[in-house]
C-alpha cells in the first residue's frame, strides 16, 4: 500500500494520493467529491492554464517576487502542461465548484510537484515549491479560470473554427460559380416559386457562412480582454500593480493573439458576457449550418422519387435492409452537431446569468460547453466542406425539367394580363396537368411572345418580362 500511495496535506489534513500522480491533496479531494459525469476539461483548456501559470511565474520573477530558481522550475513545468505532456494529470470533473477552484488547484499542484522533481526533490515537498504560495502567486481561481476560458476559446476560434468556416465558404462559393447557369424552380413554403439558378441558391449558402465568420470574429474580439490581475473580486489584492500587464504581454508572446488587460476587472469577474456572446455567435452559425444541411438533403432527395436536383457524394451504404440505398449521412451528422451546439448555447446562457454579486459561479460549465461547441462546429464545417460540398454534382436536365413544370412561371405574365387572369391560367394548368407554357399557347398567345415571357434565364435576373 505504501508503494501505491503517498500522503499529502492540505488545510483540512492528510490525503492519500496515488504515488504516480503529480496532482496533490486538493485535487484528490475534488476527485472524490465530484464523481458526477466523468467529463474532464479538453486539452485546449489545460493548455490555457499552463500558459497562465508560465506567464505568471515569468511576471513574478520579473517583479522580484518569486525566487529565480523556483520560478524557472515552475515555468518549465508549466511549459510541459502547455505541450500536453501532463494532460492525464487533469482529472477533476467538469461539474465542480462554480469558480473552477478545483481545476485551478489541479494545475497548481501538478505544476508544483513537477517543478519539485525538476529541482531534485520528492513530490509533495512544499518546502521546495508550494502550489499556492509559488505557482498561484498573485493569482486567484477567480481570475485565472475566466482568463483560461478566454485564452482557450480565442485559440480554438482562430486555430480551428475560423479556418474550417472559411474552407466551407470557399467550397460553397465554388459550387455557386459552377452552377451559375443551371436554372431550376425556386420554392417557398415547399411549393412552386419563380425560377432561380442553382448557383444563386448556393451563393446564399456561401454568404450565410461568410456572415457567420464575421459574427465569430466580432465575438472573438470580446474574448481578447483578460481578467488576470483582478485576483479574488477585481480589486487586485495580493497582486503587484504591474502583474496583469506583464502576464498579458507574456501570454501574447506565447499565443500571438493580441490579448489586453480587461478595461474593468469587476465586470470581468462578475460577468461572463464575452463567453455568452461567443456562444451566441456559434449558435447563429449552427442555425445556418443546419439550414444548409437540410436543404442539401431535400435537393438530393430521391433519387427516383424526390427532387434529385443535386447528387451528394456517396460515402457509405445507407441501409442494413435496403440494398443499394445511399443516405445523406454527412448533412445528417452536421445537423446533430448543430443541435448539440444550440443546446450548449442554452446552457451557457443560463450559466451566464449566474454572476452572483462579485463572481460567476458556473464557469466550469461555460468553459466546457463553449469549447465543445467550437470544436464540434469546426469539425462539422470541415467535414461538410471536404466530404460533401466539394463533391456535389448538379442534375442539369432534372433542374430544367422541373423549372419548366413550375406553376409559378405564370408570375411573369401577370403584369400583362392581370393577377386574376394569371391565377386562372395557373389553376387550369394544375387541373389539366399541363405546363404554363402549354396553357399559354392554347390560350392563343403567340409562340414568340410565350418564349420571350417564359425566358427562364431572364427570370432569374429580375425585371419585367410580360
Amino acid at each position: 500500500m505504501s508503494k501505491s500511495f503517498r500522503i499529502e496535506y492540505d488545510t483540512m489534513g492528510a490525503v492519500k494520493v496515488p504515488a504516480s500522480a503529480y496532482y496533490g491533496a486538493q485535487t484528490r479531494r475534488a476527485v472524490e467529491n465530484f464523481q458526477i459525469s466523468g467529463l474532464v476539461f479538453p486539452t485546449r483548456f489545460v493548455r490555457a492554464l499552463g500558459i497562465i501559470k508560465k506567464a505568471s511565474a515569468d511576471a513574478n520573477m520579473q517583479l522580484g517576487l518569486l525566487d529565480e530558481k523556483v520560478g524557472r522550475a515552475i515555468a518549465q513545468a508549466a511549459q510541459e502542461v502547455i505541450d500536453g505532456k501532463l494532460d492525464q494529470q487533469f482529472v477533476v470533473d467538469v461539474f465542480q465548484t462554480g469558480s473552477g477552484t478545483s481545476t485551478n488547484m489541479n494545475a497548481n499542484e501538478v505544476i508544483a510537484n513537477r517543478a519539485i522533481e525538476l529541482l531534485g526533490g520528492n513530490r509533495g515537498d512544499k518546502q521546495l515549491v508550494h502550489p499556492n504560495d509559488h505557482v498561484n502567486m498573485s493569482q486567484s481561481s477567480n481570475d485565472v479560470f475566466p482568463t483560461a476560458i478566454h485564452i482557450a476559446a480565442s485559440e480554438a476560434l482562430v486555430i480551428s473554427l475560423l479556418p474550417a468556416l472559411r474552407k466551407l465558404a470557399v467550397a460553397l462559393e465554388k459550387k455557386a460559380e459552377e452552377f451559375a447557369d443551371i436554372v431550376k424552380p425556386g420554392r417557398t413554403h415547399l411549393q412552386d416559386a419563380v425560377p432561380i439558378t442553382l448557383g444563386q441558391e448556393f451563393s446564399g449558402y456561401a454568404t450565410m457562412i461568410s456572415d457567420g465568420i464575421g459574427r465569430v470574429e466580432r465575438a472573438d474580439r470580446a474574448l481578447l480582454e483578460l481578467p488576470i490581475g483582478g485576483t479574488a473580486i477585481g480589486t487586485g489584492l495580493n497582486a503587484h500593480p504591474d502583474f496583469a500587464r506583464l502576464v498579458v504581454d507574456r501570454v501574447n508572446e506565447i499565443t500571438a493573439l493580441g490579448f489586453v488587460v480587461s478595461k474593468n476587472r469587476f465586470e470581468a469577474l462578475q460577468s461572463r458576457d464575452a463567453a455568452v456572446e461567443t456562444s451566441g455567435a456559434l449558435r447563429s452559425v449552427a442555425v445556418s449550418l443546419i439550414k444548409i444541411a437540410n436543404d442539401l438533403r431535400l435537393l438530393s432527395s430521391g433519387p427516383m422519387t424526390g427532387l434529385n436536383e443535386i447528387e451528394l457524394p456517396a460515402v457509405q451504404p445507407g441501409s442494413s435492409i435496403m440494398p443499394g440505398k445511399v443516405n445523406p449521412v454527412i448533412p445528417e451528422a452536421v445537423g446533430m452537431v448543430c443541435a448539440q451546439v444550440i443546446g450548449n448555447d442554452l446552457a451557457v446562457t443560463i450559466a451566464g446569468q449566474s454572476g452572483t454579486l462579485e463572481l460567476n459561479t458556473m464557469m466550469p460549465l461555460i468553459a466546457f460547453n463553449l469549447l465543445q461547441s467550437i470544436q464540434l462546429e469546426a469539425n462539422a464545417a470541415e467535414l461538410l466542406a471536404d466530404r460533401c460540398v466539394a463533391g456535389i454534382a448538379a442534375n442539369r436536365q432534372r433542374c430544367r425539367e422541373l423549372a419548366e413544370k413550375s406553376l409559378a412561371l405564370v408570375t411573369a405574365i401577370a403584369p400583362s394580363i392581370g393577377y386574376d387572369r394569371a391565377a386562372k391560367l395557373a389553376k387550369r394548368a394544375r387541373d389539366e396537368k399541363k405546363t404554363i407554357r402549354e396553357v399559354m399557347l392554347e390560350e392563343g398567345i403567340p409562340k414568340q411572345d410565350v418564349d420571350r415571357i417564359l425566358d427562364l434565364e431572364r427570370m432569374t435576373k429580375g425585371g419585367r418580362l410580360g
